[in-house]
Parts: structure tokens; C-alpha cells; sequence
């Protein structure tokens, strides 16, 4: 009998906690079981149901196995059928979720598995395959785990509202790709020897083979012809070994190239590589059309047919030859596969065509120059006889396509079905195979054929010139020696160096040789012309372009991209009417080359990085060996056309560029945030191991702003300084009596980061909980930051609203100032009029836009639930609310009309956003704090907002030294190259202030004072006890002079720096116990009233500034 846990009420049927997916994968079919619905289903022989007597017939349900194929389930199953990672699930659990998935809830707690695995009954999940899944997809479908919330909280707390538990929503792209898999099956799927080994080996084998290999042997002799083609076959097969690498690093999903670089360097580089590659595989559609129409012309031409003229014929017979291999492309993968299928056959039966024609020699063949296999003949052209302007690179520039096509079976990955064995096995033996058979072409056709002969029977040699003969020929019986004339021009018409055809009079069956051309020209082009639509539409898919979208689209059980096919048709069309391909073939080859140096490139990145997640199962390669790959590829494009590469690597950067500053909204864990991560760290263990020097000193900055954007003000005048120069951190705390949300503050932290990201300021938000906004304080001056990356100074806002609420507020407030110096820390604080604090004003979304979709997250908009109007800058001003009762949601609402007060609060917070107009920054440097005064007006006024602003500085002085002290000030700051436009020595500094003022300041302060001399002075000690705040009236007439100063420096701040743009002014200090927090936020008051934006500042009096080198 199952004994029931604590805490359930037997008979209660709980919510739902977690989603688990159908799983009808044909191996593992058997191995899911679903609960029936219908009770009264007679209970499984020898089951815990039968056992368990009457308690255990409401709580366990009978369990069946799920047929695949949508068979009734067998009545009764034994009890022996349960394997490990069985899920059992309960009636009413099915429900549909989005994306036409269907996820399945279901009653953890009335399902017995997990008590015959562990012996107690458990909601806590087995190790499942399907845990790991993105999406839905061909193999299978996602299953959603237990979260920790759900094994881990209280029982009375719902962990997630939404359907998300883990809380992963789904990317564009992930959406498309779980739609793509939701849709009905029945797609066709190739292994490996169709849809890899036979594509590769048709791409490869172009019409290179039969007309222009005998002519690079003629040029570069068989050593020289090997070297060409291993070197070919050496930078192929290291990018064969890098796509094996990637391609078994994870399930790999249609797209090809483009999906294997994208995946690996992120979308800047695949969305560049991903256009061309596409753009060049359409255009290799009209090269390889163009070469079977000038084959077909020709022979149109030997037989007195030709239409029009040559050029007119080519384009004629070129329109219909695509317009035939679009039909069959359109017809379906399945049809295209046939046809490729039976073009390998005949290209496979011309090779041996050729071969066996080279072991029957004939004499009516040796006028032309085939004498069948002799080693003299060998000999002869073993070294190069480079003629005219050719030389070694020139002829490995016109064989190198021919290597070209080994990535016709990834680019079609998305209809094999096994991409991650049939990539690596495919391409690499199609390699070896193309790579045996280009060798024994060249050392074949070198071994058996003369380089010039004249095709004239009578050419017998003499027996009086029999001496002088030298030429391989000349045993023979024939002397060619004609064909070279006294001005060391060849004029003969056959031979290696002479006739492309000559492969078609050593074969058998000349005729045959024809159609392995009609056929490698053919394959190749049907090659392109499907792989350049799917590498497009998974290009399109993934929206990294906007206005590409439409091409996204697949129709049929193939998901064909039917809007590819005519865009392609298009292209090709207009690049067979040119029917001059001279010059865009080596563009071609370029891109081509672009590609295989990117994908090598990415798996040398990938394992530079050492990200854990790069774990290909393919272990037979080498990030050095790959980078030596990416070397060769990029080196091969010169070779081949210089102007071409060039032209390649500035599109390439044109549109890597463009897609870098378009920022897709796509995480597809690249090999470049591996990186970046990688150095991040290595860098910040550097940093930290040296020590701080006072050249490099930056302002590093702890800005308490609540959420970012509830004081934007302060969030951009600390941006302003700190922007590319130091550290921004956005601290929050949030207090409350309730008990702290963690998940919930993760989820805002991600947000609000992203939030930063999108408004382009570069800070790091980081949020805490604490009891009050002291100790959060204090927990992050202690542990924000990481290494030397850690703030050291703290930015707060002025408490506008400190005299009308609680004062044991103010006392927080102050004591926060304190610790900060406590802590080695400088203090800033900003004081606007109007305010700083704009999160209880609704409408704020439509001006700070801070609505935006986030991982793990529906459109949370931040409500604000807000009293007071400034409170402390550090208080939690906002709260996440759920969409439902969100007001700033209800967007369709006429917008509310702003009190004059918000409204100028508004238009203050954005008042650092905009350019500053020519004006003035007035620092007023009353006391040396280490120059950090000094050092954020100069860091402000470098900025581009800031630079029509001059800094005029103002400092205290004595009447009678005014001069001197001018003198002194301008000798100090041209030492440290400051730039500014006046130095004020404020001689009349200690004037007492005017009697109003000083009256306005005894007015303000009465109701805060203790008056101890009024009372016992046992009440007055229990009055100071409970309330620290109050200002005694000894203190009061001890810092008297104190008090006078701030009054008049508020009168000369008026007189002089009423205009400046901004006031930068040394921070009185009060002594920690002796002045009490009501005075000093007094003092602050008094000095900072009715001015323009002012900004107090106090260094930690450590040098910030240096004069020397």
C-alpha cells in the first residue's frame, strides 16, 4: 500500500505543476504510457491497484501504452511494462498549448512510477532526453521538468501563472521551427548516400572532369596536376572535418551553411555568409546551365543546326534547360532526388567509360595523340609546360571550383534524416572518392596521351630525321614536331594542351563522355538550384533581414520553398541571358571560398572559447588544423581572382556590419558570446592582479535609481560621465513586510537589464532585498562589482519630500552618506527642482517605452505604485504587476492630462537625454576632496551632449589674495590639462548671510529641534534615544558658522551660477555622532534650494587626478 505524503487531503486532486509532452518517437514508443480516463477500467493484472485494496481506487488510474500510430491501447498492461522514464499521467490532464504543441498537465500525486523507483511517491523527475528539447521537433516533443519552485516552495504557493514553467518562451524562430515540426508528417527524409554522398559527389564532379583536366595536365604535368589537386582536396577536406564538427555538435536544422555559421558565430556572420551563399548558389545555377548550353550548341553547330547565332542559342537553350530543372525541383525533393540519382549513374558510367577507352588503343587514335599507356609518353609530361600568360596559381584558380560542392548535402539538412551521422560520412567519403578519381584522371590522361598532336595521319616520322627525334611520339612512329613554329607558337589542334575533348576520343563510347558533361553540368546546376532556396528560407526564418519574411513560407509535407524556387529561377534567368560568365565565376568561387573559411574559422572560435557546450561527437579534427583552413581558403581567394576576394571580403563586412547594428533579437548560444565570456573573465583576473594607479582612475558608480527608469535623470547624467570611461551599476533595493519574491526579483533583473540594453545605456542593473534601504545599501557597497570592476563611488538623489514624511526616512538617508565614507566610498548627490522620482506618474510607458518582451517573461509593464513623490532614490518605487491588472497596458485609453507639477517633472527627467546648448558648468571646488570634484565636470563636458558647455571654476579666497589665489587655481589645473574658461575667487565667502535667509533656516529646522533645555533632562535623553534625528541646542550653536556658510553659499550660488546648465559643489561634511541627521539634511537643504541641476560631490580624499607622467 502507498502511504500518503504529509500535507495532502486524500481525495483533493491538485492543480497541475508542471508539462509533459506526448513523446511517439519510433524507438521509444512503447516506452510511454498514459493514464486513461475512464475509471472504471478493469485494473492491470498484478498492479498496485489490485493490491492496494479500496483506499487506492480513487487515487490510481490504469495505465496504458500510446500506439504512434493512433491504435486503440491494449486493455491491460503488466505491471512489468513500467521501464525507467515512464510518465504516468491522470485524466483531465491534457490541455493544448501554444504553437499547435499540445502540452500535457498532469496529477503528480495520484500516479505511482516514481514509488516503484524510489519507494516513496515523488513529483521530482528521472533524467528524460526530452527535457532537453528546444522546441517540438521530428524527434520528438518537449517535456517540461518540475521546477525548483515546484519541489522546493511551500505547498500553498503557486509557482508560475503562465504556461512557461521553466520559464523558456520561444524565440521567433523557435516558434516557426516548433510549427514546422507540429505540422503533419510524412516529409521525405534521406540517408546519407542519397542525400549526402550522391549530392556532394555530383557538385564535385563538374563539368571540370571531362573538359578541362587533360588541359591542366597538358599545362602542369601529372606532378604539378596532383599537387594542384591535393592542394584543392586539402582545404576541402579540412573544411569537410570542420562541418563534421559542427554539424554533430547538436541537432542541426535546415539552412546548411548558413545555419552551421550562424549557430557557431551568431547571426552577424551567418546572416552575411547566409545572403551570398544563397545569391551564389542561384547564380552557380546559371554557370552550370550556361556550360551545358555551350556543349549543346557546339554539337547543334558540328552538325549544321544552329538556330539563330551562338550567343541567342545558348540563352535559348539555357531558359529551357532551368525552366525544366525548376519543374523538377518544384515537383519535390523525392523527384529531384531521382533525377540526381540517375545523372550519378551516368556520370559514374562516363569516368569508366573514359578508363576502359584508355586501355584499347587504336590506331586511327594516335594522329590525335593517344597512344595508350607508355612510360615514355609519362615521362614526358611529368613536369609543366606552362604556355602563354598560365602559370601553376593561374591553373589551380580554373581547377579549384571543381573541388567546390562538398557542402550540397548540409545545405539540405533539413531533409535528411540523420544529419549529425550522414553530414560527416557523406561529404568526407565523397571527397576521398572525387578526390582518388581527379588523380587518376590527371596521371591517366598524362600517361597515355602526347601534349600537341596534329591529327594528321601522314605525320609518320622519316628514317633520315629518326635520329633527331626526342619526342615520345617519335617511337611511335609519328613526329609532331610541326606543331610548335619558329616563333614559339603551338598551332595544333589535339593533344593534352590543345583539345578540351580529348577525354572523349581516348573513352569507348564518345557519345557517353557527352552525356557525363550534359550530366555533371545538369547535377550541379539541380544541386544549386535546390540548395540556394533552403539555405534562403532558413535565412529568412530566422528575420535577421526584415522584409524577407515572405520567403520564409513552405508549402507541402516538405515545408518546399516554393518562393525560393522562383526568386532563384529569377536570378539564374538573368545571369544565363548575360551568357558571359567570365566574370562572375570567380565571384562565385569567392563566395564559396567565404564559406568554408567561416566555417573553419567557427570551429577554431568554438574551441577557442572552450565553451562547455561545445562537445561535437565527431572528434577527428583540430581548431589549429581548422584555423590553418580558414588561412588557405582566404589565401585560395586571392590566388584565384584578387579583385574578386576583395570584392567578397567588403560585401561580407558590408553585411556583418549592417546585422551588427540591426541587433537581431535572436540568442543562439554562439561561439563568439562563449568567447567574449572567456576574455571578460581572463581580463578581469588580470585587472585584478594589478594594482590600482591614479592615472587610470575611473569614476565607477553605484547609482541607486529604484528601477531604471524611475529616475531618468539620474540615470543619464551619471550615464553621461561613466559611458565608455568606468562602471555603472543601477542599484535597488527592495523592502517590504512580505515575504521576498526571488524568482520574481530574477525575472526583474533580466528585464531591466534588457531594458538598458534597448535604451542603449551601458549599466548593469542589480536589485536586492533587505529589511530596510540602509542595509540593502550596505549590502551593495559590499559586494556589487566583481574584482576591480567594483564601484567607488555612490550616486543617490536628493530627498525633496524629506520634510513631510517619517524623519526616521531622513536618518536612513543620511546614514547611507555615511556609510558610503565608511566603506572608502565617494558620494554624489543630484538635486533637481522639480524632482527626480517620475514612477507615479501612469503614463510614464508612452515616454520611457519599458514594455518589451523578455525571456521567461509575457509583456510585464511596470505598474507604479508609488506615495510619495521624491522619496530616497533608493526606495522601490514600482512594483511588476501581472498584465491583467497592469494600467499601463490599457494602451488604447486617451492618455490622462498631466498636473503642471508632472508635467514640468517630466520634462526635467529628460533634460541630461537632450544636447546641452552653449552654457556653462560651474564647479564650485571649496575643498579638496582628491579632485573628484573637478575630474566629472571634465569627464561630462568631453561628451558630445556636453561640449558646447565651458567650465567656469569658483573656489574661496581672501580678499586681499584674490589674485594670487586666481594665479594658483589656473597653474593647477593647466597641469593637470583641464581646459576651462574662468576662475571666480569667491573673496566675500564668509560675509554673514542675510537675515531673512538665516531666519527662513531657524523656521525651517524648529519642528526637528529637541530643545533639551526646555525639558528633564532625563525626558530629552529618552526623546534623543527614539529619535536620533533631533538637533539639541548644543550642537546647533557649536556648528553655528557651519550653518552660516551654507546659507551663504546658497546666496552666492544664486548670484553667480543662477544659469550654468549645471552646478558641480564640494559636499559639506558632517561628523558621524556629533551632527545630527535633521541638521546636515538641513545644511544640504539651505545649500542646494532654488538653483539649476546641481550635482554635490565628495571624493574619498584619495588622489584622483595626477600631474605627472
Amino acid at each position: 500500500i502507498c502511504r500518503k505524503e504529509p500535507g495532502f487531503r486524500s481525495g483533493v486532486v491538485f492543480s497541475s505543476r508542471f508539462q509533459v509532452d506526448l513523446v511517439a518517437e519510433a524507438a521509444g514508443a512503447a516506452d510511454k504510457t498514459l493514464a486513461s480516463g475512464d475509471k472504471d477500467a478493469p485494473a492491470p493484472e498484478g498492479s498496485e491497484q489490485a493490491a492496494g485494496g479500496e483506499e487506492a481506487k480513487g487515487r490510481f488510474r490504469v495505465v496504458n501504452f500510446v500506439d504512434p500510430s493512433g491504435a486503440s491501447p491494449p486493455e491491460a498492461v503488466p505491471a512489468e511494462g513500467f521501464q525507467n522514464g515512464d510518465t504516468v499521467m491522470s485524466e483531465g490532464s491534457l490541455h493544448s498549448s501554444t504553437g499547435g504543441q499540445h502540452h500535457y498537465h498532469y496529477d503528480t500525486h495520484t500516479n505511482t512510477y516514481y514509488l516503484r523507483t524510489f519507494g516513496h511517491n515523488t513529483i521530482d523527475a528521472v533524467p528524460n532526453i526530452d527535457f532537453y528539447r528546444q522546441t517540438a521537433a521530428p524527434l520528438g516533443d518537449k517535456l517540461i521538468r518540475p521546477t525548483l519552485s515546484e519541489l522546493h516552495d511551500e505547498l500553498d504557493k503557486e509557482p508560475f501563472e503562465d504556461g512557461f514553467a521553466n520559464g523558456d518562451e520561444l524565440t521567433p524562430a523557435e516558434e516557426a521551427a516548433a510549427k514546422e515540426a507540429s505540422e503533419p508528417k510524412g516529409a521525405v527524409k534521406f540517408g546519407w548516400i542519397k542525400g549526402v554522398l550522391v549530392r556532394c559527389m555530383l557538385n564535385i564532379w563538374g563539368v571540370m572532369l571531362f573538359i578541362r583536366m587533360s588541359w591542366i595536365v597538358g599545362q602542369a604535368g601529372i606532378v604539378l596536376s596532383c599537387v594542384i589537386v591535393l592542394m584543392a582536396t586539402v582545404v576541402t577536406t579540412i573544411t569537410g572535418l570542420s562541418t563534421s564538427a559542427i554539424a554533430t555538435n547538436g541537432f542541426v536544422r535546415g539552412g546548411g551553411a548558413y545555419y552551421l555559421i550562424s549557430r557557431s558565430l551568431g547571426p552577424e556572420f551567418g546572416g552575411s555568409i547566409g545572403l551570398i551563399f544563397a545569391f551564389a548558389n542561384a547564380v552557380a545555377v546559371a554557370m552550370y546551365v550556361v556550360g551545358f548550353a555551350e556543349t549543346v550548341v557546339e554539337l547543334l553547330a558540328s552538325v549544321d543546326c544552329i538556330m539563330t547565332d551562338e550567343i541567342n542559342d545558348i540563352r535559348i537553350v539555357g531558359t529551357i534547360t532551368v525552366i525544366l530543372l525548376l519543374g523538377i525541383s518544384v515537383a519535390g525533393m523525392e523527384w529531384e532526388a531521382k533525377a540526381q540519382i540517375f545523372l550519378l549513374v551516368v556520370l559514374i558510367t562516363a569516368i569508366f567509360n573514359y578508363f576502359i577507352g584508355s586501355f584499347i588503343p587504336l590506331q586511327s587514335k594516335e594522329s590525335q595523340g593517344f597512344f595508350g599507356y607508355d612510360s615514355g609518353i609519362m615521362m614526358e609530361n611529368m613536369g609543366p609546360d606552362f604556355r602563354g600568360t598560365e602559370s601553376f596559381f593561374s591553373v589551380f584558380a580554373i581547377f579549384f571550383p571543381a573541388a567546390t560542392g562538398i557542402l550540397a548535402g548540409a545545405n539540405i539538412s533539413g531533409d535528411l534524416s540523420d544529419p549529425q551521422l550522414a553530414i560527416p560520412r557523406g561529404t568526407l567519403l565523397a571527397i576521398l572518392i572525387t578526390g582518388i578519381v581527379y588523380l587518376g584522371v590527371a596521371i591517366s590522361t598524362g600517361s597515355c596521351i602526347v601534349r600537341d598532336a596534329t591529327g594528321n595521319d601522314n605525320d609518320t616520322r622519316s628514317a633520315q630525321i629518326m635520329a633527331n627525334c626526342t619526342d615520345a611520339a617519335c617511337k611511335f612512329g609519328y613526329d609532331f614536331s610541326s606543331c610548335k613554329s619558329d616563333d614559339g607558337l603551338y598551332n595544333c589542334r589535339y593533344g593534352l594542351q590543345n583539345d578540351f575533348q580529348v577525354m572523349s576520343i581516348v573513352s569507348g563510347f564518345g557519345p557517353i563522355i557527352t552525356a557525363g558533361i550534359f550530366s555533371a553540368t545538369l547535377s550541379s546546376a539541380l544541386a544549386s538550384l535546390v540548395s540556394a532556396p533552403k539555405v534562403f528560407q532558413a535565412l529568412c526564418k530566422d528575420n535577421i533581414y526584415p522584409g524577407l519574411e515572405m520567403f520564409a513560407k513552405g508549402y507541402g509535407k516538405n515545408n518546399e520553398p516554393l518562393r525560393g524556387y522562383i526568386l532563384t529561377f529569377c536570378i539564374a534567368l538573368a545571369f544565363i541571358l548575360i551568357a558571359q560568365l567570365n566574370v562572375i565565376a570567380p565571384i562565385i568561387s569567392n563566395f564559396f571560398l567565404a564559406s568554408y573559411a567561416l566555417i573553419n574559422f567557427s570551429v577554431f572560435h568554438a574551441s577557442l572559447a572552450n565553451s562547455p557546450g561545445w562537445r561535437p561527437s565527431f572528434k577527428y579534427y583540430n581548431m589549429w588544423v581548422s584555423l590553418a583552413g580558414a588561412v588557405l581558403c582566404c589565401v585560395v581567394m586571392f590566388v584565384i581572382n584578387w579583385w574578386a576576394a576583395l570584392m567578397t571580403n567588403v560585401i561580407v563586412m558590408g553585411l556583418y556590419i549592417y546585422v551588427s547594428y540591426k541587433k537581431p533579437d535572436v540568442n543562439w548560444g554562439s561561439s563568439t558570446q562563449a568567447l567574449t565570456y572567456h576574455q571578460a573573465l581572463t581580463h578581469s583576473l588580470h585587472l585584478s592582479s594589478v594594482e590600482d594607479h591614479i592615472k587610470n582612475f575611473r569614476p565607477q558608480c553605484l547609482v541607486m535609481t529604484g528601477y531604471p527608469n524611475s529616475r531618468p535623470a539620474l540615470l543619464h547624467l551619471v550615464h553621461a560621465f561613466t559611458k565608455n570611461v568606468g562602471l555603472m551599476i543601477c542599484g535597488h533595493v527592495r523592502t517590504g513586510s512580505r515575504r521576498p519574491n526571488f524568482k520574481e526579483l530574477s525575472n526583474d533583473q533580466t528585464r531591466y537589464q534588457r531594458w538598458l540594453m534597448k535604451n542603449e545605456t551601458k549599466a548593469f542593473y542589480t536589485p536586492v532585498f533587505a529589511e530596510d534601504i540602509r542595509e540593502g545599501t550596505q549590502y551593495l557597497l559590499q559586494a556589487a562589482g566583481l574584482g576591480r570592476l567594483r564601484p567607488n563611488t555612490l550616486v543617490i538623489g536628493f530627498k525633496n519630500d524629506w520634510k513631510d514624511g517619517d524623519m526616521m526616512n531622513v536618518e536612513t538617508y543620511i546614514q547611507m552618506i555615511h556609510d558610503a565614507f565608511d566603506y572608502q566610498y565617494g558620494a554624489v548627490v543630484l538635486r533637481l527642482k522639480e524632482g527626480l522620482d517620475v514612477s507615479h506618474i501612469s503614463e510614464q510607458d508612452d515616454l520611457l517605452s519599458s514594455q518589451e518582451k523578455t525571456s521567461g517573461m509575457k509583456d510585464v509593464v511596470v505598474s507604479i505604485d508609488m506615495k510619495d513623490s521624491d522619496g530616497d532614490s533608493s526606495k522601490p518605487s514600482s512594483k511588476a504587476t501581472s498584465v491583467q491588472n497592469s494600467p499601463a497596458i490599457q494602451k488604447e485609453k486617451s492618455p490622462q492630462t498631466l498636473n503642471v507639477a508632472d508635467q514640468r517633472l517630466l520634462d526635467a527627467s529628460q533634460l541630461f537625454k537632450r544636447k546641452q546648448g552653449k552654457g556653462t558648468v560651474d564647479v564650485w571646488w571649496l575643498f579638496d576632496d582628491g579632485g573628484l570634484t573637478l575630474l566629472i565636470p571634465y569627464l561630462l563636458t568631453n561628451k558630445k551632449k556636453w561640449n558646447d558647455c565651458k567650465i567656469r571654476v569658483f573656489i574661496g579666497g581672501k580678499i586681499n589674495r584674490i589674485d594670487h589665489d586666481r594665479r594658483a587655481m589656473a597653474t593647477l589645473l593647466s597641469k593637470f590639462r583641464i581646459d576651462f574658461s574662468d576662475i571666480n575667487v569667491l573673496g566675500d565667502i564668509n560675509t554673514k548671510p542675510k537675515k531673512e535667509n538665516v531666519t527662513a533656516f531657524e523656521e525651517m529646522i524648529e519642528p526637528y529641534r529637541l530643545k533639551e533645555d526646555d525639558m528633564e533632562q532625563d525626558t530629552a535623553e529618552a526623546l534623543k534615544a527614539s529619535e536620533p534625528w533631533r538637533i539639541t541646542d548644543n550642537e546647533l550653536e557649536l556648528y553655528r558658522a557651519k550653518t552660516n556658510r551654507q546659507i551663504r553659499l546658497n546666496e552666492l550660488l544664486k548670484e553667480h551660477s543662477s544659469t550654468a546648465n549645471l552646478i558641480v559643489m564640494s559636499m559639506p561634511l558632517a561628523r558621524k555622532g556629533a551632527v545630527s541627521s535633521a541638521l546636515y539634511m538641513s545644511w544640504l537643504e539651505t545649500l542646494s534650494k532654488d538653483l539649476p541641476p546641481l550635482l554635490l560631490v565628495r571624493g574619498n580624499h584619495q588622489s584622483v587626478l595626477t600631474f605627472y607622467s
